[in-house]
């Protein structure tokens, strides 16, 4: 009986060795692309890098101040468009999972999610950007919210169904009108889950390239206007980084590193919300 035990016990201990061997192997590649990319664009950043466009080729010094904003502005915009459509999209499908509507429209959620960046930044550019006659940023911003609303869905959609549904009942009990329920119980009960879906799916697009490529196509100088071109980090990595320029490299690796860190920053606000929320539930 004993030795059975003690055959028990070190198969037990030498399965979790296994399990504790294989979650750190799966961190090795993260922490060797941090700590590359920290190493090589951690020294290219300073007050000039952050606030200085790009210079000429052959010229020292230049920053990223263009696609820093351009960033910024798109994805705001872009956040702007997909949270009023995603979040009562997920509210409909919450409410009403049975219906044949609801069905079909979670199925192209689902699909949506599934469809590379690249083919929404040709959609876009047929949308939006050959009528125009024009690229700009505003076609980036609609084909970065279009990425953005699969996950804001998913989100609203199962953070809602996790209330209990004595919330809305003792709610409706008081005569409260079925939209007042919605608007001033459910969401905000909810809110820390959606929160944490928008989040998620901002860090989800912020690194995107491929669709601006046919949307923003990117701009040399800086600029606000949405309806002209405008340049992005992914993009303007993507531009450096394959240039036979050193000093274009070095500005791409500074530009990874910031980029890095504005996903890093995110994903780990958006694991600190997802924890207080399921305390909370």
């Amino acid at each position: 009986m004993e030795a059975r035990l003690k055959i028990r016990n070190t198969k037990s201990l030498l399965f979790k060795g296994l399990i504790v061997f294989l979650a750190f192997l799966i961190t090795i590649p993260l922490i060797v692309v941090l700590l590359y990319i920290i190493k090589q664009g951690v020294m290219q950043v300073n007050w000039h890098f952050l606030t200085h466009v790009p210079a000429p080729v052959g010229e020292p010094g230049g920053g990223i101040a263009n696609a820093l904003v351009g960033s910024i502005l798109m994805v705001a915009v872009a956040t702007i468009i997909a949270i009023p459509v995603g979040i009562l999209s997920g509210i409909y499908l919450s409410e009403n999972p049975s219906t044949k509507l609801a069905y079909y429209s979670g199925l192209c959620v689902d699909i949506l999610q599934g469809v590379p960046s690249i083919v929404i930044g040709i959609v876009v550019y047929l949308w939006i950007v050959k009528p125009a006659g024009t690229f700009s940023a505003i076609s980036g911003s609609v084909a970065l919210a279009i990425m953005m609303l699969p996950i804001v869905i998913r989100s609203t959609e199962q953070t809602l169904r996790l209330l209990p549904p004595s919330l809305k009942e003792a709610a409706l009990s008081l005569g409260v009108p079925y939209h007042r329920v919605i608007i001033k119980v459910i969401v905000p009960c909810g809110f820390s889950g959606i929160l944490s879906g928008i989040m998620l799916s901002v860090a989800r697009i912020i690194g995107e390239t491929a669709p601006l490529l046919f949307t923003a196509l990117g701009n040399s100088f800086l600029s606000y206007s949405m309806k002209k071109p405008m340049e992005s980090l992914p993009h303007l990595i993507y531009t450096y980084a394959t240039s036979p320029y050193d000093d274009w490299h070095n500005l791409a690796w500074g530009a990874s590193f910031i980029l890095l860190m504005f996903v890093l920053i995110l994903n780990i606000v958006t694991k600190l919300i997802t924890r207080k929320w399921n305390i909370q539930l």
